[in-house]
């Protein structure tokens, strides 16, 4: 017998669902913003030549880098009070870890387009007697930029696939308000495939001005 699809009944369910959208939209945004920052004054300390603070800063980033997300967001929630004292709530504890490994990518990204510029505009800057700062500012930055922002953008649609594993701690983001759905109602088929397609209509913007921006820059 095949299977009946009905999607009627999430109409009563759509404060839920809004609720899971504006926290997993929330979520990536404050955690793109914030992992940018970080990101960006480790990529300058490492860029400094200071290696007395830059390598331990590399530790830690290589530690986000190279293990899962949900290992880093049950550390940090179940692990990190223990040894700090300090109790976390969910939404902190998840917006600690998006942040340390959007920061991870970051970093890594503003680098590499900084160190790409070649270090012929570097020495004219300083022919023309501009100190780092303004050198930097006025030179290197601007283009720069032009090559970091498709991986940028990438970084951000990664940041925002990887809020579905917040409902791990029971922060009530799109993936979580699914579940209480399905255990509600127990149609799984119709709850996840009206989620993937909210995910979808989220991520596909953002993956086509990834596209676009490349294909742009390229030329």
């Amino acid at each position: 017998m095949p299977y009946e699809w009905d999607f009627s009944f999430l109409i009563q369910y759509s404060r839920l669902i809004a609720v899971g959208a504006a926290y997993t939209i929330g979520f990536t945004i404050l955690t793109a913003i914030s992992g940018f920052t970080v990101g960006g004054l480790i990529a300058m300390v490492r860029l400094s030549g200071t290696r007395l603070v830059a390598l331990p800063l590399m530790a830690v980033m290589e530690v986000f880098r190279c293990t899962p997300v949900l290992v880093q967001l049950v550390w940090v929630y179940y692990a990190l009070p223990i040894l700090t004292g300090v109790e976390l709530a969910p939404s902190t504890a998840a917006f600690i870890t998006l942040t340390l490994y959007g920061a991870s990518f970051f970093a890594e990204i503003i680098r590499g387009g900084i160190t790409s510029i070649d270090l012929g505009q570097w020495d004219a800057g300083r022919a023309l007697g501009m100190r780092r700062g303004a050198l930097m500012r006025r030179i290197v930055l601007p283009q720069a930029l032009k090559r970091m922002i498709p991986p940028l953008v990438n970084q951000v649609v990664l940041q925002l696939k990887n809020t579905s594993l917040l409902s791990v701690l029971a922060v009530p983001d799109l993936l979580y308000q699914g579940q209480l759905i399905t255990s509600a109602t127990y149609k799984p088929l119709e709850t996840y495939t009206m989620i993937a397609v909210i995910y979808f209509i989220i991520l596909f913007p953002l993956t086509t001005l990834a596209y676009g921006l490349e294909k742009k820059l390229a030329r």
